[in-house]
């Protein structure tokens, strides 16, 4: 069997190495077949590096990284921000979190003239109900944009403070040094929105007591209403808004018995962490890479590395995992073309973030130059919707 399936995939191994990077503003990302990359680059406080693998025939993984000042009269405060944002069902969510998220996030913050989890909660919130108004606008062309989602993590770092959002299951991870051993020890910092997770499942059914079906096992998986793993994303209006879960949308999506309260959540988990001068780096990456890489594992790779290319190596060690789990070579796996690369491996995108201590703990000032860097992925005009195709069970993820 494993033998006619690799004879099926190699009359779809790409010919050639075209790529479908975002080209331009993405401030010298490199494009390999369907790895983007940008090997090192410097924020506020420290080095980054950044790589994306796509693996749909669309990517749905978005991503950013902005370093400089926090708000829009460029007054401060001063800081970066991390944004990881994984699309399900198409690319409309993610690629509009992507373009809206930030600029939401620096209103407020002007406003409050500071950073807080308030100003975080504020900007998710602004983002949601934006797509919620573009799913309103095209319902009656596009219904189907109804059922398109996007999980978001959001890492800032600003005043020596790291403060993390999260919806869905992309995760971010701290490496810290540990004195006495010399060890640099994996500390998750993001909680996840799986209902795959018992507490979730038990989360749900709380708010849900006369839903028996909230959380279904089908095929194996554990799904809110039998349709998504993730509890909380932007988009899925589908199973927010009754008045979206009707026809024309695919029969697939459309609950049997109207719901009263939303069904998912867009309402961040945060959290609020003070850097240590022994926090060395934190690896903020879609599940993706948590799907074949411990939290450890992760960490020992950053730790044990050079910092230019860390990210390539994490998404290269996750692509190994996913080629040995399915009994093929890697250098097999990396031959297959978008679309057909989605049943061996997720859309991946992973952001190591540096922390110099020094710069961390300096106060923020205006003279950093400032960067703007965006994830690859294929390239179209500013602000357009892709056409919604016929979707496929949705993951979550």
């Amino acid at each position: 069997m494993l033998s006619g399936l690799m004879n099926l995939l190699r009359a779809c191994f790409r010919p050639g190495s075209e790529g479908f990077s975002r080209t331009g503003s993405d401030a010298g990302g490199r494009q390999d077949g369907l790895l983007w990359y940008k090997d090192s680059g410097q924020h506020l406080n420290g080095e980054f590096s950044m790589a994306v693998i796509q693996a749909n025939n669309l990517l749905e993984d978005q991503s950013q990284i902005e370093s400089g000042s926090l708000s829009s009269n460029e007054s401060g405060p001063y800081g970066t921000f991390i944004g990881i944002y994984d699309g399900h069902g198409g690319p409309e969510t993610s690629r509009f979190i992507n373009d809206h998220l930030f600029h939401h996030l620096k209103k407020f913050t002007s406003e409050q003239q500071s950073m807080s989890v308030d100003v975080i909660r504020k900007a998710f919130q602004a983002t949601e109900e934006g797509f919620m108004s573009v799913v309103a606008n095209q319902w009656s062309m596009s219904p189907q944009i109804a059922a398109v989602g996007s999980c978001c993590l959001v890492g800032v770092i600003c005043n020596g403070s790291l403060y993390i959002a999260n919806l869905g299951d992309s995760r971010a991870v701290l490496g810290r040094a540990v004195k006495a051993t010399g060890e640099v020890l994996a500390m998750q910092l993001s909680a996840e929105h799986n209902a795959s997770i018992e507490s979730i499942r038990q989360e749900l059914h709380s708010l849900h007591p006369d839903d028996p079906n909230i959380v279904v096992l089908k095929h194996n998986v554990w799904r809110v209403r039998g349709l998504i793993q993730v509890s909380k994303s932007i988009g899925d209006v589908y199973l927010k808004k009754a008045e979206f879960n009707r026809e024309p949308l695919y029969a697939k999506f459309r609950l049997r018995q109207p719901f009263k309260m939303p069904i998912l959540s867009s309402e961040p988990s945060t959290s609020v962490h003070h850097l240590q001068p022994h926090d060395q780096f934190i690896i903020f990456a879609s599940d993706g890479l948590w799907e074949h890489l411990s939290n450890q594992e992760a960490v020992d790779i950053v730790q044990n590395s050079p910092r230019s290319g860390s990210a390539r190596r994490l998404v290269k060690a996750a692509l190994q995992e996913a080629a040995k789990k399915r009994e093929m070579r890697y250098s097999d796996l990396k031959k297959i073309d978008r679309g057909v690369r989605r049943h061996f491996h997720d859309d991946t995108t992973v952001v190591v973030v540096y922390l110099d201590s020094n710069l961390v703990s300096r106060a923020s000032t205006g003279k950093f130059p400032g960067i703007s860097v965006r994830g690859g992925g294929i390239s179209l005009p500013h602000n357009t919707l892709a056409p919604c195709t016929t979707p496929t069970e949705i993951s979550g993820t």
